[in-house]
């Protein structure tokens, strides 16, 4: 028999299964390249993100008042008739005036308070000193049980017993009044650029849709900018009447306690409602630490900081989340981790914008195919059996 009768000929299955093979060949190479690639991606993001803050923060934080402000600047536009440049000129104008005129209406008593912490320390730990021996129990019942497990005896000369260090709260201080000084050091930045987002913003978003090649990409892009719009604007506009609703009960708490200051301490409770999880926190020691100077008994310190407590409770568990729960319903341990993540990469301002950024993830992974698993992901599980 002829050997070239013996051999496949073309179009033949043996040579379809060559062909196979030498694809599946050339393709295993490049699943490693192609992970190596997107772990180099990722990196040079977070490079990008971390020494570019000074120019992409400010950004940032422009597209996100544009978001707060959009609501008011459609009624300027579309029911005053008004020039998109004069309405978002008088935008900026009333958003300087109430910033400025609440800036310098706290200042003068928060340089007050900043300038009397060296002196109260002393005040606030001889104050204290009523948790001296609880802490002493404490430090004592660890020792024995370290020394039981085989541990290393404790440093004789680290840290002794006695009342509750504040170097951790002057630390994460030293670190808000950097971040707000470094926002106010971009405010001409971030108004400048605001006023090009509320003037042209729509033209702009009306030439990225020309450029896209294909109708369902315009139909995408669409939908994606229209929901983002909608939900975190209305995501901010309720978190911030919340907010203004927070500072003003606690100030009027404070002033019914006969405290001083009642202006500045809810705009305090005003800004860290802000933060998810650390800013109640935070709020909470701090009302505390004004109880200890405001009240001759230790026990009546806890009133302000319980008060301000039972505000956070009613309006964080209750209240924003019925009003919240048609429009983003997002994974809180997600929540938490995306805190973490842009107030370790920018800090305060960072902390400030991590709901928003993580709203705006949620609302492009779920519009674009290969991400719906990361949007479902990032959701949270809706109220009451709603699906979506």
């Amino acid at each position: 028999m002829d050997v070239t009768e013996r051999a496949p000929g073309p179009g033949t299955g043996g040579e379809k299964e060559h062909l196979a093979a030498a694809r599946e060949e050339m393709r295993a190479p490049s699943r490693p390249g192609a992970k190596a690639l997107g772990t180099l991606a990722i990196l040079a993001v977070l490079y990008t993100l971390y020494f570019a803050s000074s120019i992409l923060l400010p950004f940032v934080l422009a597209i996100v008042l544009y978001l707060l402000l959009s609501p008011l600047m459609r009624i300027l536009t579309k029911r005053a008739h008004l020039p998109r440049a004069l309405a978002a000129l008088l935008l900026i104008l009333g958003l300087f005036v109430l910033v400025g005129g609440v800036g310098a209406a706290v200042s003068v008593p928060a340089s007050y308070w900043i300038g009397q912490a060296p002196q109260a320390l002393p005040k606030l730990e001889q104050k204290l000193s009523f948790l001296q021996e609880p802490i002493n129990y404490a430090q004592q019942g660890y020792q024995k049980l370290n020394t039981l497990m085989g541990g290393a005896p404790p440093d004789e000369h680290g840290p002794s017993g006695g009342a509750p260090s504040v170097s951790s709260l002057t630390s994460f201080g030293g670190s808000v009044l950097s971040g707000v000084k470094t926002m106010l050091g971009d405010g001409f930045t971030i108004l400048l650029l605001l006023f090009f987002f509320l003037s042209a913003g729509d033209s702009l978003l009306r030439r990225l849709v020309e450029v896209l090649p294909t109708l369902e990409d315009k139909k995408r892009a669409v939908e994606i900018a229209s929901e983002i719009e909608e939900n975190v604007a209305g995501y901010l506009a309720t978190i911030t009447m919340m907010n203004v609703l927070v500072g003003v009960l606690n100030g009027l708490s404070v002033w019914l306690l006969g405290m001083s200051d009642p202006l500045l301490f809810g705009t305090i409770a005003f800004l860290l409602n802000y933060v998810p999880i650390i800013g109640p926190m935070t709020g909470v020691v701090l009302f505390f630490a004004v109880g200890i100077f405001a009240f001759s008994n230790p026990l009546f310190a806890f009133v302000p900081a319980g008060i301000y407590l039972a505000i956070h409770v009613l309006e964080g568990e209750t209240i924003t989340p019925m009003l919240l729960a048609r429009r983003l319903t997002l994974n809180p341990v997600l929540v938490i981790v995306s805190l973490f993540f842009w107030d370790w990469l920018w800090g305060v301002p960072g902390a400030l914008l991590s709901v928003p950024l993580l709203a705006v993830a949620k609302i492009v992974c779920d519009r674009l195919p290969g991400l719906h698993a990361v949007g479902h992901m990032l959701g949270a599980d809706k109220p009451h059996g709603e699906m979506g």
